[in-house]
């Protein structure tokens, strides 16, 4: 079985942080480095670009989203989020649903 795709990319531009590419395991520590120093004043992430995700992935959005803080949107729906986002019980915003 081939290896995922790793490349994956993240801008920002005004309010949004951009990601693009696949957001898996091996492209997760790169891609942290990279969103962490602008995701202050981030109001929404957007997805759309994005080709898949894995837990790490969701991991990834789920901690800048409540970093952005409340009211930050996410934008997107990659192959695998929703069914990632169900198993872990997150909501539409990424955080924990009660």
């Amino acid at each position: 079985m081939p290896a995922p795709e790793t490349e994956a990319g993240v801008r920002r531009d005004g309010e949004a942080l951009r990601f693009d590419g696949a957001l898996v395991r091996d492209a997760v520590p790169t891609l942290w480095r990279a969103a962490r120093p602008q995701a202050a004043g981030v109001r929404r992430i957007d997805i759309t670009a994005v080709t898949g995700i894995d837990s790490a992935g969701l991991a990834l959005l789920s901690a800048l989203a409540a970093t952005a803080g409340p009211g930050a949107e996410i934008t997107g729906a990659p192959p695998g989020l929703a069914e990632l986002s169900a198993a872990y019980r997150l909501d539409g915003a990424l955080g924990f649903s009660h």
